[in-house]
Protein backbone atom coordinates (compact mmCIF):
# COMPACT_ATOMS: atom_id res chain seq x y z
CA UNK A 1 0.00 0.00 0.00
CA UNK A 2 1.28 3.58 -0.86
CA UNK A 3 2.05 6.13 1.93
CA UNK A 4 -1.36 8.06 2.87
CA UNK A 5 -0.93 11.76 1.20
CA UNK A 6 -3.23 14.79 1.38
CA UNK A 7 -5.97 14.59 -1.14
CA UNK A 8 -8.98 16.71 -2.13
CA UNK A 9 -11.88 14.30 -2.57
CA UNK A 10 -14.74 14.92 -5.22
CA UNK A 11 -17.62 12.35 -5.29
CA UNK A 12 -20.46 12.63 -7.87
CA UNK A 13 -23.39 10.21 -7.91
CA UNK A 14 -26.66 10.01 -10.06
CA UNK A 15 -30.36 10.34 -8.96
CA UNK A 16 -32.55 6.90 -10.00
CA UNK A 17 -29.55 5.38 -11.82
CA UNK A 18 -30.81 1.53 -10.72
CA UNK A 19 -34.15 2.51 -12.06
CA UNK A 20 -33.07 2.88 -15.43
CA UNK A 21 -32.56 0.01 -18.14
CA UNK A 22 -29.32 -0.85 -19.40
CA UNK A 23 -29.31 1.65 -22.54
CA UNK A 24 -30.38 4.15 -20.46
CA UNK A 25 -27.66 3.88 -17.64
CA UNK A 26 -24.84 3.83 -20.20
CA UNK A 27 -26.24 7.08 -21.99
CA UNK A 28 -26.17 8.42 -18.05
CA UNK A 29 -22.64 7.22 -17.72
CA UNK A 30 -21.29 8.84 -20.16
CA UNK A 31 -23.40 12.34 -19.59
CA UNK A 32 -21.40 11.78 -15.47
CA UNK A 33 -18.15 11.40 -17.48
CA UNK A 34 -18.20 14.47 -19.62
CA UNK A 35 -20.15 16.45 -16.63
CA UNK A 36 -17.32 15.74 -14.72
CA UNK A 37 -14.20 16.27 -17.48
CA UNK A 38 -15.64 19.70 -18.29
CA UNK A 39 -16.46 21.09 -14.54
CA UNK A 40 -12.89 20.10 -13.50
CA UNK A 41 -11.29 21.58 -16.45
CA UNK A 42 -12.95 24.31 -16.05
CA UNK A 43 -11.55 24.58 -12.46
CA UNK A 44 -8.41 24.43 -14.08
CA UNK A 45 -7.15 20.52 -13.00
CA UNK A 46 -5.37 18.98 -15.52
CA UNK A 47 -5.96 14.84 -16.09
CA UNK A 48 -2.71 14.27 -15.01
CA UNK A 49 -3.50 16.02 -11.51
CA UNK A 50 -6.38 13.60 -10.57
CA UNK A 51 -6.80 9.96 -10.00
CA UNK A 52 -10.46 8.28 -11.02
CA UNK A 53 -12.31 5.45 -9.67
CA UNK A 54 -15.65 4.23 -11.40
CA UNK A 55 -18.29 3.00 -9.17
CA UNK A 56 -20.77 2.15 -11.83
CA UNK A 57 -23.68 5.13 -10.86
CA UNK A 58 -20.63 7.59 -9.31
CA UNK A 59 -17.28 8.58 -10.06
CA UNK A 60 -14.88 9.24 -7.03
CA UNK A 61 -11.90 11.40 -7.77
CA UNK A 62 -8.83 11.63 -5.87
CA UNK A 63 -7.45 15.87 -6.60
CA UNK A 64 -4.19 16.64 -5.91
CA UNK A 65 -3.80 18.54 -2.76
CA UNK A 66 -2.04 22.00 -4.45
CA UNK A 67 -4.87 22.20 -6.80
CA UNK A 68 -7.48 25.38 -4.96
CA UNK A 69 -10.56 23.88 -3.82
CA UNK A 70 -11.63 27.38 -4.27
CA UNK A 71 -11.73 26.73 -8.14
CA UNK A 72 -13.34 23.34 -7.68
CA UNK A 73 -15.89 24.57 -6.28
CA UNK A 74 -16.89 28.01 -8.45
CA UNK A 75 -17.15 25.52 -11.26
CA UNK A 76 -19.11 23.12 -8.64
CA UNK A 77 -21.63 25.53 -8.37
CA UNK A 78 -21.63 27.06 -11.84
CA UNK A 79 -20.41 25.03 -14.22
CA UNK A 80 -22.54 22.02 -13.00
CA UNK A 81 -25.71 23.27 -13.00
CA UNK A 82 -25.39 24.62 -16.12
CA UNK A 83 -24.39 21.56 -17.76
CA UNK A 84 -27.59 19.90 -16.34
CA UNK A 85 -29.33 22.26 -17.87
CA UNK A 86 -28.42 22.39 -21.00
CA UNK A 87 -28.40 18.11 -21.08
CA UNK A 88 -31.67 17.81 -19.61
CA UNK A 89 -34.01 20.28 -21.69
CA UNK A 90 -33.87 18.26 -24.10
CA UNK A 91 -33.85 15.05 -23.19
CA UNK A 92 -36.48 12.69 -22.53
CA UNK A 93 -37.38 11.67 -19.06
CA UNK A 94 -36.17 8.73 -19.06
CA UNK A 95 -32.48 10.10 -20.11
CA UNK A 96 -32.44 13.34 -17.51
CA UNK A 97 -30.14 13.05 -15.61
CA UNK A 98 -29.47 14.55 -11.78
CA UNK A 99 -26.52 14.54 -9.26
CA UNK A 100 -25.59 14.53 -5.77
CA UNK A 101 -21.81 15.95 -4.75
CA UNK A 102 -19.44 15.63 -2.07
CA UNK A 103 -16.38 17.73 -1.61
CA UNK A 104 -14.09 16.64 0.71
CA UNK A 105 -10.41 16.88 2.27
CA UNK A 106 -8.34 14.20 4.18
CA UNK A 107 -5.47 11.63 3.38
CA UNK A 108 -6.16 8.97 1.27
CA UNK A 109 -3.64 5.87 0.36
CA UNK A 110 -3.87 3.46 -2.42
CA UNK A 111 -3.37 -0.35 -1.78
CA UNK A 112 -2.09 -2.86 -4.36
CA UNK A 113 -5.17 -3.76 -6.12
CA UNK A 114 -5.94 0.15 -6.63
CA UNK A 115 -8.36 0.43 -3.68
CA UNK A 116 -8.65 3.63 -2.03
CA UNK A 117 -8.55 3.48 1.66
CA UNK A 118 -8.80 6.04 4.26
CA UNK A 119 -11.39 7.23 7.12
CA UNK A 120 -11.37 10.31 5.46
CA UNK A 121 -12.64 8.83 1.83
CA UNK A 122 -15.54 6.60 4.15
CA UNK A 123 -16.45 9.88 5.19
CA UNK A 124 -16.99 11.45 2.29
CA UNK A 125 -18.84 8.17 0.75
CA UNK A 126 -21.48 8.25 4.39
CA UNK A 127 -22.11 12.34 2.83
CA UNK A 128 -22.90 11.18 -0.18
CA UNK A 129 -25.52 8.16 0.69
CA UNK A 130 -26.85 10.73 3.66
CA UNK A 131 -30.79 10.87 3.86
CA UNK A 132 -30.46 15.05 4.08
CA UNK A 133 -28.77 15.26 0.71
CA UNK A 134 -31.11 12.95 -1.31
CA UNK A 135 -33.90 14.95 -0.11
CA UNK A 136 -32.74 18.12 -0.90
CA UNK A 137 -32.03 16.75 -4.37
CA UNK A 138 -35.56 15.37 -4.36
CA UNK A 139 -37.23 18.42 -3.68
CA UNK A 140 -35.59 21.10 -5.60
CA UNK A 141 -36.29 21.94 -9.00
CA UNK A 142 -32.58 21.75 -10.11
CA UNK A 143 -30.53 18.77 -11.04
CA UNK A 144 -27.95 19.25 -8.49
CA UNK A 145 -27.20 19.32 -4.83
CA UNK A 146 -23.60 19.84 -3.14
CA UNK A 147 -22.61 18.83 0.60
CA UNK A 148 -18.85 19.79 2.12
CA UNK A 149 -17.53 18.25 4.60
CA UNK A 150 -16.93 20.15 7.97
CA UNK A 151 -13.20 20.67 7.25
CA UNK A 152 -13.21 21.91 4.26
CA UNK A 153 -16.22 24.35 5.19
CA UNK A 154 -13.88 25.43 8.32
CA UNK A 155 -10.69 25.92 6.04
CA UNK A 156 -12.50 27.30 2.69
CA UNK A 157 -16.16 28.08 2.36
CA UNK A 158 -16.57 29.94 6.28
CA UNK A 159 -13.84 32.38 4.87
CA UNK A 160 -16.55 33.73 2.19
CA UNK A 161 -14.58 33.72 -1.12
CA UNK A 162 -15.88 35.13 -4.27
CA UNK A 163 -18.59 32.70 -6.03
CA UNK A 164 -18.45 30.71 -2.29
CA UNK A 165 -21.00 32.21 -0.49
CA UNK A 166 -20.79 30.86 2.52
CA UNK A 167 -24.51 32.14 4.13
CA UNK A 168 -25.39 29.61 1.43
CA UNK A 169 -24.50 26.88 2.98
CA UNK A 170 -26.20 25.22 6.30
CA UNK A 171 -24.96 22.89 8.71
CA UNK A 172 -26.37 18.94 8.41
CA UNK A 173 -25.77 16.16 11.17
CA UNK A 174 -24.87 12.62 9.04
CA UNK A 175 -25.27 9.48 11.29
CA UNK A 176 -21.93 7.44 10.00
CA UNK A 177 -20.99 4.27 11.51
CA UNK A 178 -18.58 5.46 13.67
CA UNK A 179 -21.21 8.32 15.14
CA UNK A 180 -22.31 11.89 14.24
CA UNK A 181 -20.63 13.69 10.94
CA UNK A 182 -21.21 17.27 10.61
CA UNK A 183 -21.18 18.39 7.01
CA UNK A 184 -22.77 21.64 5.15
CA UNK A 185 -25.09 21.74 2.47
CA UNK A 186 -25.50 24.18 -0.14
CA UNK A 187 -29.02 25.64 -0.59
CA UNK A 188 -32.08 25.29 1.40
CA UNK A 189 -31.96 22.02 4.00
CA UNK A 190 -35.22 19.86 2.55
CA UNK A 191 -38.41 20.29 4.39
CA UNK A 192 -37.81 23.77 5.37
CA UNK A 193 -36.01 22.40 8.38
CA UNK A 194 -38.68 23.59 10.79
CA UNK A 195 -37.21 21.38 13.40
CA UNK A 196 -37.46 18.40 11.41
CA UNK A 197 -33.93 15.85 11.80
CA UNK A 198 -32.53 15.23 8.32
CA UNK A 199 -29.73 12.71 9.86
CA UNK A 200 -28.82 10.59 7.53
CA UNK A 201 -28.63 6.86 8.19
CA UNK A 202 -26.13 6.14 5.11
CA UNK A 203 -29.25 3.91 3.66
CA UNK A 204 -31.32 5.03 0.67
CA UNK A 205 -34.96 5.51 0.28
CA UNK A 206 -37.27 5.80 -2.54
CA UNK A 207 -35.74 3.93 -6.34
CA UNK A 208 -32.47 4.49 -5.36
CA UNK A 209 -32.85 7.11 -2.33
CA UNK A 210 -33.96 9.69 -4.39
CA UNK A 211 -36.94 11.38 -6.37
CA UNK A 212 -40.54 9.93 -6.34
CA UNK A 213 -42.00 7.94 -9.34
CA UNK A 214 -43.30 10.14 -12.46
CA UNK A 215 -46.00 12.14 -11.31
CA UNK A 216 -49.56 11.01 -11.21
CA UNK A 217 -52.24 13.42 -13.62
CA UNK A 218 -52.88 16.90 -11.83
CA UNK A 219 -56.30 16.93 -10.08
CA UNK A 220 -58.16 19.29 -7.89
CA UNK A 221 -55.74 22.28 -9.60
CA UNK A 222 -52.74 21.16 -8.16
CA UNK A 223 -50.16 18.16 -8.53
CA UNK A 224 -50.04 15.12 -6.41
CA UNK A 225 -46.61 15.15 -5.51
CA UNK A 226 -46.58 18.79 -4.76
CA UNK A 227 -48.05 21.42 -2.07
CA UNK A 228 -51.84 22.59 -2.49
CA UNK A 229 -52.08 26.27 -2.50
CA UNK A 230 -53.78 25.47 1.54
CA UNK A 231 -50.38 23.82 2.15
CA UNK A 232 -51.34 20.48 2.47
CA UNK A 233 -49.64 17.58 0.22
CA UNK A 234 -51.42 15.96 -2.24
CA UNK A 235 -51.36 12.05 -2.54
CA UNK A 236 -47.67 10.84 -2.99
CA UNK A 237 -46.55 9.43 -6.62
CA UNK A 238 -47.71 5.81 -6.45
CA UNK A 239 -45.55 2.89 -6.98
CA UNK A 240 -43.03 1.04 -4.86
CA UNK A 241 -39.64 1.14 -5.79
CA UNK A 242 -36.67 -1.20 -4.72
CA UNK A 243 -32.99 -0.31 -4.46
CA UNK A 244 -29.53 -1.67 -3.73
CA UNK A 245 -27.10 0.97 -2.46
CA UNK A 246 -24.23 0.52 -0.68
CA UNK A 247 -24.77 -3.07 0.71
CA UNK A 248 -28.31 -1.59 2.06
CA UNK A 249 -31.77 -2.43 0.73
CA UNK A 250 -34.47 0.30 0.69
CA UNK A 251 -37.93 0.46 -0.93
CA UNK A 252 -40.28 3.37 -1.18
CA UNK A 253 -43.71 4.21 -1.94
CA UNK A 254 -46.14 3.04 0.77
CA UNK A 255 -48.17 0.05 2.01
CA UNK A 256 -51.65 -0.64 3.19
CA UNK A 257 -51.84 -2.48 6.31
CA UNK A 258 -54.92 -4.49 7.99
CA UNK A 259 -58.08 -4.22 6.86
CA UNK A 260 -59.88 -1.51 3.96
CA UNK A 261 -63.24 -1.03 3.32
CA UNK A 262 -63.71 1.31 0.37
CA UNK A 263 -63.10 4.11 2.61
CA UNK A 264 -66.05 3.42 5.00
CA UNK A 265 -64.81 3.51 8.45
CA UNK A 266 -65.99 0.20 9.89
CA UNK A 267 -67.26 -1.26 7.11
CA UNK A 268 -70.96 0.07 8.22
CA UNK A 269 -73.17 3.02 6.88
CA UNK A 270 -75.51 3.93 9.91
CA UNK A 271 -78.21 6.49 9.83
CA UNK A 272 -80.68 8.06 6.21
CA UNK A 273 -78.80 8.00 3.27
CA UNK A 274 -80.32 10.78 0.70
CA UNK A 275 -78.99 10.04 -2.85
CA UNK A 276 -78.72 13.32 -5.04
CA UNK A 277 -78.67 15.90 -2.23
CA UNK A 278 -76.74 18.45 -3.12
CA UNK A 279 -77.04 20.95 -0.53
CA UNK A 280 -77.11 20.93 3.14
CA UNK A 281 -80.98 20.87 4.25
CA UNK A 282 -82.42 20.01 0.91
CA UNK A 283 -84.72 17.04 0.75
CA UNK A 284 -83.28 14.20 -1.24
Amino acid sequence: MSDPVTRTILLLDIERYSDRDDVEQAYLRRMLYDVTDRTLQRAGIDETLRLRADRGDSVMELIDANQPVTALLRALLSEVPAQLRAVNRMASRSAQIRLRAVVATGWVAVDEHDGWVGSDLNHACRLLDADVLRAALRERPDDFALCVSDPLYAGVVRHDHEGIPADGFHEVTVDGKNGPLTAWLHGPLPGAAAGQDHRGTGEASGGSGDRPAPRVPEQGGHRQDRPAPDGTRGAPAPGPAVSFSGGSVSFGGAFVAGNQYGGVSGGQVTGDVHPGARERGERA
